[in-house]
């Protein structure tokens, strides 16, 4: 075998990791009544705190007008509130209720499981040339000017 062929075959492989990862999370929110793009705003807001929604949309890289039908969703699903702004009266900040605090502390945990059950059997040295080369990989994406650009719909 080649040396094209080996890398169209490693290319191969990181593309049906890929799609199984993304069909697996989607089912997964889909079972919660959520969208990839709902939780991924859940994530941001848990890691920026009660934010206005102009600044979710920057941190997503979306337009308001995005952000304003994701956070209506989870208005109505009881995991975001908007709560006045403290300073700015034409603003509302968007706050992870309780529940929606609790279903981002599950999810870790789900995903912290979800890692013990896809690694744990690799031997160490397998794994962190496994991480090694991922790092490599994504060092060469950004590289070439490939971002993380999350795609939110609603």
């Amino acid at each position: 075998m080649d040396q094209d062929q080996r890398y169209a075959g490693a290319l191969d492989r990181i593309l049906e990791l890929v799609v199984l990862l993304h069909e697996d999370m989607t089912k997964s929110l889909a079972a919660q009544g959520l969208s990839v793009s709902r939780m991924t705003l859940l994530w941001t807001l848990r890691s920026l705190g009660p934010s206005p929604q102009h600044v979710l949309a920057e941190a997503l890289r979306v337009t308001p007008r995005a952000v304003t039908g994701l956070v209506d969703g989870l208005v109505a699903g009881g995991l975001v509130t908007r709560e006045p702004h403290p300073t700015d009266r034409r603003a509302a900040l968007v706050t992870c209720t309780d529940r929606g605090a609790a279903l981002l502390d599950e999810t870790a945990a789900q995903q912290r499981e979800f890692g013990r059950q896809l690694f744990a059997h690799m031997p160490a040295e397998r794994f962190d040339g496994l991480v090694a080369g991922l790092d490599d990989v994504l060092h060469t994406l950004h590289g070439l000017g490939l971002t993380h650009q999350p795609g939110v719909t609603s």
